[in-house]
């Protein structure tokens, strides 16, 4: 692959409490285990980072989508739900749903724009096969 782009963040502290950043200083954080998982919360958690860059890349291939395809959309939102559980042996793993909200087309059309941007996002593309991913569009 020839890279367009190579994002530089270091995690640094006690396990999943911690912090972040990225090397250009543009997005520091304090990490922390969610509550829900018995940690003391109080902070952001990859799987919410996750949430927020997958959220943020798949609204951007729909916008694409949507210019290519010469689709007259108006307000548009991506939501990412990010969910963790155990697998068997001991770890962990994902599962996302996205939810896209598209203004100004029928529902037919909202349908595969989402599609369409599920096969265009970096993020659909390096999750693809490896953990479940639900899409789904609503018109507005």
């Amino acid at each position: 692959m020839s890279a367009l782009y190579t994002a530089v963040a270091t995690a640094t502290g006690d396990g999943r409490d911690g912090k972040a950043r990225t090397d250009d200083g543009q997005l520091v954080v304090d990490l922390a285990v969610p509550t829900e998982m018995g940690g003391t919360g109080g902070a952001t958690n990859p799987e919410q980072l996750f949430a927020v860059g997958y959220a943020a890349c798949f609204h951007s291939a729909l916008k694409l989508v949507a210019a290519r395809s010469k689709a007259t959309i108006s307000e548009t939102a991506v939501t990412a739900e990010v969910s963790i559980g155990p697998v068997d042996g001991g770890g962990f793993q994902l599962a996302v749903a996205l939810h896209a909200e598209i203004g100004g087309v029928d529902q037919g059309t909202a349908d595969r724009l989402v599609e369409q941007a599920h096969q265009v996002c970096p993020y659909s593309n390096a999750t693809r096969g490896n953990i479940e991913v639900t899409v789904d569009a609503t018109i507005g």
